[in-house]
């Protein structure tokens, strides 16, 4: 299942989930659902201006599979 969802967060709102304080990011899929991941997987998406962008969840059986940055 895929699943398209735009997030913007600052770097100061993004840093207890980079840390580990925040294990899981909540989110709404453009579809309206609601969806949640492991915030490691976001890491690597932190900039200096911090996270910003639309983002497609790739999942299988409930289970993790990607993530990647549409734009």
């Amino acid at each position: 299942m895929k699943y398209y969802f735009t997030l913007t967060m600052t770097p100061e709102e993004f840093l207890p989930y980079y840390r580990g304080q925040y294990s899981s990011i909540v989110t709404t899929a453009s579809n309206g659902q609601r969806v949640q991941f492991p915030a490691m997987h976001m890491r690597k998406f932190m900039t200096a201006g911090g996270v910003k962008g639309t983002f497609c969840l790739e999942t299988a059986n409930n289970k993790f599979i990607s993530l990647t940055k549409l734009r």
